[in-house]
């Protein structure tokens, strides 16, 4: 198996758990944010330490990758707070398209930042995709605009921790990786967890637990993923959420997603679907 093949399989596996956790995320209800996002931390960083022990591996890691560590959950934490904000104010399936534009950021990204060349069908790809965007945003000065902003904003933020995952590759396992992120932003939410916290019913307590538990699913998936193939090669797969999440969202929560929304899926998924047929390696003649 080529790890083209490993990455894809590991991102479409991410993508379900993804899917899940923003689910479940909903579902708990009207919780402050800060107490969705502890919670998934919590459960992803207690299932990390048991694969750390298990494979007696360091639990932060190596001393040299400590800034780039530190780096991927700052920018890691940024995003998961912003998703799940964003996801209890508009429709599931609108928080995690525009989520999914992270791959495109990340390819921009990975060009300033790792001097990875952007191909002339990579830009095409990207604007087509913001076109789409656009038709998820419905530019207007009502709270929905604003949010699926804010929404952008996180999908940035989660390019960048991607990128620096890229950076990192196989330097750390990715167990130590998700350990680390889970940690710190468990850490750090911690004050404010403690502040804003609000009783919980038993219900929305094992459906936070969930949560983080797919949220590891994701998390381990994609990290596995970035490691063995760049975003460029693999990204379409990550898209694959999306069709969990609309018929989660359509069947369960009742939201159902208005004919703009519809059509800027549709756009973004082409502008994936082009880019990765562009970026498949021709077939060697015999």
């Amino acid at each position: 198996m080529s790890n083209t093949t490993k990455g894809v399989m590991a991102l479409l596996i991410s993508s379900l758990g993804f899917a899940l956790m923003s689910f479940f995320v909903k579902y708990s209800g009207d919780l402050p944010t800060v107490q969705k996002t502890f919670f998934r931390n919590f459960v992803s960083m207690l299932i990390s330490l048991v694969l750390v022990i298990y494979y007696r591996e360091k639990l932060f890691g190596k001393k040299a990758n400590q800034g780039l560590l530190l780096l991927r959950s700052t920018f890691g934490l940024m995003g998961v707070l912003i998703n799940f904000y964003v996801i209890d104010r508009l429709v599931l399936s609108d928080a995690e398209i525009l989520n999914k534009l992270s791959p495109f950021f990340t390819i921009i990204l990975c060009a300033i930042f790792l001097k990875e060349y952007i191909r002339k069908y990579q830009f095409i790809s990207i604007v087509i995709a913001f076109v789409g965007a656009i038709f998820i945003i419905k530019p207007s000065m009502s709270s929905d605009t604003l949010f699926a902003l804010i929404g952008i904003l996180g999908a940035l933020f989660a390019a960048a921790a991607y990128t620096v995952l890229r950076v990192l590759g196989d330097r750390e396992k990715f167990f130590t990786v998700v350990f680390y992120f889970s940690a710190f932003s468990t850490i750090a939410l911690l004050p404010f967890f403690i502040y804003q916290y609000e009783p919980m019913t038993v219900q929305q307590f094992f459906i936070l637990i969930l949560a983080g538990i797919f949220a590891s699913v994701g998390q381990f998936g994609i990290t596995i993923a970035y490691s063995f193939a760049p975003a460029r090669e693999i990204s379409i797969f990550f898209y694959s959420s999306i069709l969990f999440t609309a018929l989660l969202s359509i069947f369960i929560l009742e939201e159902v997603p208005d004919f703009l929304s519809i059509m800027g899926y549709f756009i973004i998924f082409g502008a994936s679907y082009y880019m990765f047929m562009k970026n498949r390696k021709p077939k060697s003649t015999m």
